[in-house]
């Protein structure tokens, strides 16, 4: 029996610091499947088809993680995908609180599906996907944030936007 984990995420854009994560995680489990919650009331940069670009690239060196999407409750798709843990990263304490809840949650709903945190490499503590936004929104230098190809995504996804539109979506605590 292959040992799967589900790590979720909305991965608008995907970084760095998710990537490590994913392919961390491929220490202790077989096969990892970096999912993006499919959430049309959330406003996000890049669409769910060009999130799943991103990701299937940042990726295709590693055949024992796969790319999916979901909605729904995500234990729900974890015990579709015969999953045995949900992986999460933790970049602060400030996480920690929001993952420890969810994890309850999400144990309560499926008792069978553990949640397994990962402290994030310190290179990488301070990033998230808004904080890339914000960054490359104003022209700055992401390259050392995201790999190459979203970093050209999310240059070319500027120059289209162009001055004078939000073009940093509002986002939750845990993007």
């Amino acid at each position: 029996m292959q040992r799967i984990a589900i790590y979720p995420g909305s991965f608008d854009p995907v970084t760095n610091g998710h990537v490590d994560i994913a392919q961390r995680g491929l220490r202790l489990f077989d096969k990892i499947i970096v999912a993006i919650l499919s959430n049309p009331v959330k406003d996000f940069l890049f669409t769910v088809e060009e999130r799943i670009e991103m990701l299937v690239s940042s990726f295709e060196e590693y055949p024992n993680i796969e790319v999916g999407t979901f909605d729904g409750l995500l234990v729900d798709y974890a015990a579709k995908k015969d999953s045995i843990a949900i992986l999460r990263g933790m970049r602060a304490v400030s996480d920690f609180e929001y993952e420890f809840r969810m994890g309850l949650a999400n144990h309560r709903l499926a008792p069978d599906i553990e949640t397994v945190s990962l402290i994030t490499n310190e290179d990488h503590s301070f990033l998230s996907s808004s904080t890339v936004r914000e960054i490359a929104s104003l022209g700055g230098d992401v390259s050392s944030m995201v790999p190459p190809h979203v970093e050209s995504a999310l240059k070319e996804r500027f120059a289209e936007l162009g001055d004078g539109q939000q073009i940093v979506p509002t986002t939750s605590m845990r993007d």
